[in-house]
Protein backbone atom coordinates (compact mmCIF):
# COMPACT_ATOMS: atom_id res chain seq x y z
CA UNK A 1 0.00 0.00 0.00
CA UNK A 2 0.99 3.42 -0.36
CA UNK A 3 2.37 5.81 2.24
CA UNK A 4 2.15 9.14 -0.37
CA UNK A 5 -1.73 8.99 0.43
CA UNK A 6 -2.98 10.26 3.96
CA UNK A 7 -6.37 11.37 3.56
CA UNK A 8 -9.07 10.63 0.60
CA UNK A 9 -11.94 12.42 -0.32
CA UNK A 10 -15.28 11.20 -1.24
CA UNK A 11 -18.47 12.62 -3.14
CA UNK A 12 -21.86 12.02 -5.40
CA UNK A 13 -22.23 13.68 -8.44
CA UNK A 14 -24.99 13.69 -10.59
CA UNK A 15 -27.84 11.84 -10.06
CA UNK A 16 -28.75 9.93 -7.21
CA UNK A 17 -29.24 6.06 -7.24
CA UNK A 18 -29.88 3.59 -4.73
CA UNK A 19 -26.56 2.17 -3.23
CA UNK A 20 -24.53 5.42 -3.14
CA UNK A 21 -24.55 5.34 0.55
CA UNK A 22 -23.95 2.08 0.66
CA UNK A 23 -20.63 2.87 -1.51
CA UNK A 24 -19.77 6.10 0.94
CA UNK A 25 -19.79 3.74 3.94
CA UNK A 26 -17.49 1.28 2.21
CA UNK A 27 -15.32 4.17 1.44
CA UNK A 28 -15.50 5.81 5.04
CA UNK A 29 -14.69 2.00 6.74
CA UNK A 30 -11.88 0.93 4.13
CA UNK A 31 -10.27 4.26 5.12
CA UNK A 32 -10.64 3.64 8.83
CA UNK A 33 -9.18 0.37 8.08
CA UNK A 34 -6.15 1.70 6.06
CA UNK A 35 -5.52 3.86 8.84
CA UNK A 36 -6.15 6.83 6.25
CA UNK A 37 -8.51 10.04 7.01
CA UNK A 38 -11.19 10.25 5.01
CA UNK A 39 -13.32 13.85 3.88
CA UNK A 40 -16.66 14.21 2.77
CA UNK A 41 -17.19 16.09 -0.18
CA UNK A 42 -20.93 17.75 -0.06
CA UNK A 43 -23.04 18.60 -3.25
CA UNK A 44 -20.40 17.11 -5.53
CA UNK A 45 -18.29 18.77 -7.42
CA UNK A 46 -19.99 22.00 -6.46
CA UNK A 47 -18.93 21.55 -2.52
CA UNK A 48 -15.58 20.85 -3.80
CA UNK A 49 -15.71 24.31 -5.27
CA UNK A 50 -17.01 25.83 -2.42
CA UNK A 51 -14.76 24.05 0.11
CA UNK A 52 -17.75 22.08 1.85
CA UNK A 53 -15.77 19.30 3.47
CA UNK A 54 -16.45 17.39 6.50
CA UNK A 55 -14.50 14.64 8.32
CA UNK A 56 -15.99 11.48 8.37
CA UNK A 57 -15.34 8.27 10.45
CA UNK A 58 -16.73 4.85 10.85
CA UNK A 59 -19.14 5.85 13.29
CA UNK A 60 -20.32 8.93 10.70
CA UNK A 61 -22.01 6.43 8.40
CA UNK A 62 -23.66 3.74 10.82
CA UNK A 63 -27.37 3.22 9.63
CA UNK A 64 -26.81 4.10 6.12
CA UNK A 65 -26.46 1.30 3.77
CA UNK A 66 -30.12 0.62 3.75
CA UNK A 67 -31.24 4.46 2.70
CA UNK A 68 -31.43 5.70 -0.85
CA UNK A 69 -29.94 8.79 -2.11
CA UNK A 70 -26.82 10.01 -0.84
CA UNK A 71 -26.31 11.45 2.50
CA UNK A 72 -23.42 13.62 0.93
CA UNK A 73 -26.21 15.71 -1.52
CA UNK A 74 -25.48 15.73 -5.22
CA UNK A 75 -25.16 18.60 -7.44
CA UNK A 76 -24.52 19.28 -11.71
CA UNK A 77 -21.53 21.80 -11.42
CA UNK A 78 -21.29 24.75 -14.32
CA UNK A 79 -18.22 26.03 -12.27
CA UNK A 80 -16.50 23.04 -12.30
CA UNK A 81 -16.73 22.91 -15.84
CA UNK A 82 -14.23 26.05 -16.09
CA UNK A 83 -10.62 26.12 -15.60
CA UNK A 84 -11.31 28.70 -12.48
CA UNK A 85 -13.64 26.54 -11.13
CA UNK A 86 -11.26 23.69 -11.23
CA UNK A 87 -8.44 25.42 -9.88
CA UNK A 88 -10.48 26.30 -7.05
CA UNK A 89 -11.42 23.24 -6.36
CA UNK A 90 -7.32 21.94 -6.50
CA UNK A 91 -6.42 24.45 -4.05
CA UNK A 92 -9.10 23.85 -1.56
CA UNK A 93 -8.25 19.79 -1.76
CA UNK A 94 -4.68 21.01 -1.10
CA UNK A 95 -5.60 23.21 1.57
CA UNK A 96 -7.35 20.51 2.97
CA UNK A 97 -4.80 18.36 3.19
CA UNK A 98 -6.79 15.97 0.63
CA UNK A 99 -4.48 13.27 -1.70
CA UNK A 100 -6.72 11.64 -3.72
CA UNK A 101 -10.44 11.26 -4.71
CA UNK A 102 -13.49 8.88 -5.00
CA UNK A 103 -16.08 10.09 -6.99
CA UNK A 104 -19.41 8.13 -7.09
CA UNK A 105 -21.68 8.80 -10.28
CA UNK A 106 -21.98 8.52 -13.99
CA UNK A 107 -20.14 9.18 -17.46
CA UNK A 108 -20.48 13.05 -16.53
CA UNK A 109 -18.93 12.74 -13.15
CA UNK A 110 -16.35 10.48 -14.82
CA UNK A 111 -15.23 13.08 -17.63
CA UNK A 112 -14.81 15.65 -14.66
CA UNK A 113 -12.71 13.76 -12.53
CA UNK A 114 -10.90 12.68 -16.14
CA UNK A 115 -10.30 16.22 -16.61
CA UNK A 116 -9.37 16.76 -13.03
CA UNK A 117 -6.75 14.25 -13.32
CA UNK A 118 -5.03 15.52 -16.54
CA UNK A 119 -5.10 19.11 -15.04
CA UNK A 120 -3.76 18.34 -11.81
CA UNK A 121 -2.16 15.38 -11.87
CA UNK A 122 -4.55 14.74 -9.15
CA UNK A 123 -4.70 10.86 -7.87
CA UNK A 124 -9.00 9.59 -8.86
CA UNK A 125 -10.94 7.10 -8.93
CA UNK A 126 -14.81 6.26 -10.13
CA UNK A 127 -17.13 4.09 -9.10
CA UNK A 128 -20.24 3.53 -11.47
CA UNK A 129 -23.60 5.00 -9.73
CA UNK A 130 -26.66 5.40 -12.29
CA UNK A 131 -29.52 3.82 -12.27
CA UNK A 132 -29.74 3.29 -16.14
CA UNK A 133 -26.55 0.87 -16.43
CA UNK A 134 -25.26 2.73 -19.08
CA UNK A 135 -21.43 2.59 -18.38
CA UNK A 136 -18.69 0.42 -20.22
CA UNK A 137 -16.74 -1.24 -17.85
CA UNK A 138 -19.07 -2.87 -15.34
CA UNK A 139 -21.99 -5.28 -15.70
CA UNK A 140 -23.74 -3.84 -13.05
CA UNK A 141 -23.78 -0.09 -11.96
CA UNK A 142 -25.24 0.89 -8.58
CA UNK A 143 -28.88 1.23 -8.20
CA UNK A 144 -29.36 -0.70 -11.57
CA UNK A 145 -30.58 -3.83 -9.80
CA UNK A 146 -33.09 -1.79 -7.01
CA UNK A 147 -34.45 -0.02 -10.37
CA UNK A 148 -35.40 -3.04 -12.00
CA UNK A 149 -37.41 -4.08 -8.36
CA UNK A 150 -38.93 -0.74 -8.09
CA UNK A 151 -40.21 -0.81 -12.06
CA UNK A 152 -41.24 -4.73 -11.76
CA UNK A 153 -43.56 -3.68 -8.42
CA UNK A 154 -45.15 -0.95 -10.22
CA UNK A 155 -46.07 -2.53 -13.07
CA UNK A 156 -47.51 -5.61 -10.97
CA UNK A 157 -49.74 -2.84 -9.54
CA UNK A 158 -50.34 -1.37 -13.12
CA UNK A 159 -51.44 -4.91 -14.09
CA UNK A 160 -53.99 -4.92 -11.76
CA UNK A 161 -55.76 -2.11 -13.02
CA UNK A 162 -55.09 -3.11 -16.79
CA UNK A 163 -56.82 -6.65 -15.72
CA UNK A 164 -59.29 -5.40 -14.19
CA UNK A 165 -60.98 -2.66 -17.42
CA UNK A 166 -59.54 -4.64 -20.06
CA UNK A 167 -57.04 -1.44 -21.07
CA UNK A 168 -53.69 -1.15 -22.83
CA UNK A 169 -50.78 0.54 -20.54
CA UNK A 170 -48.03 2.69 -21.93
CA UNK A 171 -45.70 2.75 -19.29
CA UNK A 172 -42.76 4.51 -19.58
CA UNK A 173 -39.70 4.36 -17.78
CA UNK A 174 -35.83 5.67 -17.42
CA UNK A 175 -33.35 4.81 -19.89
CA UNK A 176 -32.21 7.95 -22.17
CA UNK A 177 -29.62 6.49 -23.90
CA UNK A 178 -30.29 2.83 -22.96
CA UNK A 179 -32.92 0.49 -22.94
CA UNK A 180 -31.61 -2.08 -19.85
CA UNK A 181 -34.16 -1.21 -17.67
CA UNK A 182 -37.13 -1.63 -20.02
CA UNK A 183 -36.22 -4.81 -21.56
CA UNK A 184 -35.18 -6.45 -18.30
CA UNK A 185 -38.01 -4.87 -16.30
CA UNK A 186 -40.28 -6.06 -19.05
CA UNK A 187 -39.94 -9.25 -19.31
CA UNK A 188 -40.00 -9.82 -15.43
CA UNK A 189 -43.20 -8.13 -15.24
CA UNK A 190 -44.56 -10.38 -18.25
CA UNK A 191 -45.24 -6.85 -20.48
CA UNK A 192 -46.55 -7.69 -24.14
CA UNK A 193 -44.41 -5.59 -26.34
CA UNK A 194 -40.65 -3.70 -25.01
CA UNK A 195 -39.46 -0.57 -26.70
CA UNK A 196 -35.87 0.48 -26.56
CA UNK A 197 -33.80 2.78 -28.15
CA UNK A 198 -31.54 0.22 -29.54
CA UNK A 199 -33.84 -1.73 -31.30
CA UNK A 200 -36.44 0.71 -33.62
CA UNK A 201 -39.27 -1.86 -34.08
CA UNK A 202 -41.86 1.06 -35.93
CA UNK A 203 -45.16 2.21 -35.16
CA UNK A 204 -47.41 -0.40 -37.52
CA UNK A 205 -45.13 -3.27 -36.06
CA UNK A 206 -46.39 -2.47 -32.67
CA UNK A 207 -50.33 -2.16 -33.91
CA UNK A 208 -49.21 -5.80 -35.29
CA UNK A 209 -47.76 -6.80 -31.95
CA UNK A 210 -50.99 -5.57 -30.14
CA UNK A 211 -53.34 -7.00 -32.33
CA UNK A 212 -51.64 -10.53 -32.15
CA UNK A 213 -52.02 -9.97 -28.42
CA UNK A 214 -55.57 -9.29 -28.57
CA UNK A 215 -56.20 -12.33 -31.27
CA UNK A 216 -54.60 -15.03 -28.63
CA UNK A 217 -57.74 -13.35 -26.15
CA UNK A 218 -55.50 -10.90 -24.14
CA UNK A 219 -57.99 -8.49 -23.00
CA UNK A 220 -55.04 -6.35 -21.37
CA UNK A 221 -51.98 -5.31 -22.73
CA UNK A 222 -48.61 -3.98 -21.15
CA UNK A 223 -45.89 -1.96 -23.18
CA UNK A 224 -42.97 -0.91 -21.04
CA UNK A 225 -41.35 1.94 -23.11
CA UNK A 226 -37.63 3.60 -22.80
CA UNK A 227 -37.46 7.25 -22.44
CA UNK A 228 -35.24 7.08 -25.49
CA UNK A 229 -37.19 5.19 -27.46
CA UNK A 230 -36.97 6.71 -31.08
CA UNK A 231 -40.00 5.13 -32.32
CA UNK A 232 -42.29 8.25 -31.66
CA UNK A 233 -41.54 11.72 -30.46
CA UNK A 234 -42.95 10.86 -26.51
CA UNK A 235 -44.86 8.37 -25.39
CA UNK A 236 -48.29 10.38 -25.24
CA UNK A 237 -47.17 10.10 -29.74
CA UNK A 238 -47.16 6.16 -29.05
CA UNK A 239 -51.00 6.11 -27.33
CA UNK A 240 -52.44 8.67 -29.72
CA UNK A 241 -51.42 6.43 -32.57
CA UNK A 242 -52.23 3.67 -31.25
CA UNK A 243 -55.78 5.41 -30.44
CA UNK A 244 -56.14 6.11 -33.45
CA UNK A 245 -55.25 2.90 -34.87
CA UNK A 246 -57.20 0.64 -32.56
CA UNK A 247 -60.14 2.45 -31.40
CA UNK A 248 -60.98 -0.81 -29.36
CA UNK A 249 -58.66 -0.10 -26.79
CA UNK A 250 -58.94 1.91 -24.01
CA UNK A 251 -55.17 3.42 -23.72
CA UNK A 252 -53.12 5.04 -20.42
CA UNK A 253 -50.03 5.91 -19.93
CA UNK A 254 -47.82 5.68 -16.61
CA UNK A 255 -44.44 7.71 -16.51
CA UNK A 256 -42.55 6.10 -13.52
CA UNK A 257 -40.28 8.98 -13.78
CA UNK A 258 -38.05 9.82 -10.42
CA UNK A 259 -39.56 7.01 -7.77
CA UNK A 260 -37.15 4.81 -10.04
CA UNK A 261 -34.46 6.34 -8.35
CA UNK A 262 -35.46 6.38 -4.82
CA UNK A 263 -35.99 3.63 -2.28
CA UNK A 264 -33.86 1.51 -0.05
CA UNK A 265 -31.03 -0.72 -2.35
CA UNK A 266 -31.46 -4.08 -2.19
CA UNK A 267 -28.86 -6.53 -1.44
CA UNK A 268 -27.16 -6.64 -4.52
CA UNK A 269 -26.55 -3.34 -4.34
CA UNK A 270 -25.68 -3.21 -0.65
CA UNK A 271 -23.09 -5.71 -1.98
CA UNK A 272 -21.95 -3.96 -5.01
CA UNK A 273 -21.49 -0.63 -3.37
CA UNK A 274 -19.09 -2.45 -0.53
CA UNK A 275 -17.01 -4.32 -2.83
CA UNK A 276 -16.56 -1.41 -5.42
CA UNK A 277 -16.01 1.03 -2.03
CA UNK A 278 -13.53 -1.02 -0.63
CA UNK A 279 -11.30 -1.56 -4.19
CA UNK A 280 -11.74 2.17 -4.73
CA UNK A 281 -9.41 3.17 -1.50
CA UNK A 282 -7.47 -0.17 -2.11
CA UNK A 283 -6.80 1.02 -5.45
CA UNK A 284 -5.42 4.44 -4.51
CA UNK A 285 -3.49 3.08 -1.78
CA UNK A 286 -1.75 0.84 -4.67
CA UNK A 287 -0.70 4.28 -6.48
CA UNK A 288 -3.80 3.80 -8.74
CA UNK A 289 -5.51 6.38 -10.64
CA UNK A 290 -7.50 6.99 -13.25
CA UNK A 291 -9.66 3.80 -13.29
CA UNK A 292 -13.19 3.23 -12.71
CA UNK A 293 -14.18 0.06 -10.54
CA UNK A 294 -16.99 -2.45 -11.77
CA UNK A 295 -17.92 -5.77 -12.06
CA UNK A 296 -16.98 -8.11 -14.98
CA UNK A 297 -18.15 -11.84 -14.20
CA UNK A 298 -18.62 -11.16 -10.77
CA UNK A 299 -14.91 -10.05 -10.41
CA UNK A 300 -13.98 -6.79 -9.37
CA UNK A 301 -11.66 -5.19 -12.13
CA UNK A 302 -10.32 -1.70 -12.88
CA UNK A 303 -11.41 -0.13 -16.71
CA UNK A 304 -9.38 3.43 -17.43
CA UNK A 305 -12.35 6.30 -17.08
CA UNK A 306 -11.15 7.03 -20.85
CA UNK A 307 -12.44 3.84 -21.80
CA UNK A 308 -15.93 3.94 -19.47
CA UNK A 309 -16.59 7.23 -20.34
CA UNK A 310 -16.05 6.78 -24.49
CA UNK A 311 -17.43 2.81 -24.12
CA UNK A 312 -20.93 1.99 -24.75
CA UNK A 313 -23.12 -0.38 -22.48
CA UNK A 314 -23.97 -3.71 -24.74
CA UNK A 315 -27.91 -5.09 -24.98
CA UNK A 316 -28.00 -8.62 -24.31
CA UNK A 317 -29.88 -9.46 -27.86
CA UNK A 318 -30.22 -12.99 -26.65
CA UNK A 319 -32.65 -11.37 -24.01
CA UNK A 320 -34.29 -9.16 -27.10
CA UNK A 321 -35.20 -12.66 -28.49
CA UNK A 322 -36.43 -14.30 -25.14
CA UNK A 323 -38.85 -11.08 -24.75
CA UNK A 324 -40.41 -11.70 -28.18
CA UNK A 325 -40.82 -15.37 -27.59
CA UNK A 326 -42.32 -14.85 -23.97
CA UNK A 327 -44.79 -12.12 -24.99
CA UNK A 328 -46.70 -14.15 -27.69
Amino acid sequence: MSSTIKKIGVLTSGGDSPGMNAAIRAVVRACSYYNVECVGIYRGYQGMIEGDFKAMGPRDVKNIINKGGTILKSARSKDFMTKEGREKSFHNLKNSGVDALVLIGGDGTFTGAEIFNAEFNFPVIGIPGTIDNDIFGTTNTLGYDTALNTVVDAIDKIRDTANSHNRLFFVEVMGRDAGHIALNAGIGAGAEEILIPEEAFGLDRLVESLNRSKESGKTSSIVVVSEGDKIGKNVFELKDYVEENMPEYDVRVSVLGHMQRGGSPSCFDRVLASRLGVKAVESLLEGKSNFMVGLIEDKIALTPLEQAIKGSSKMDMELVKVSDIVSS
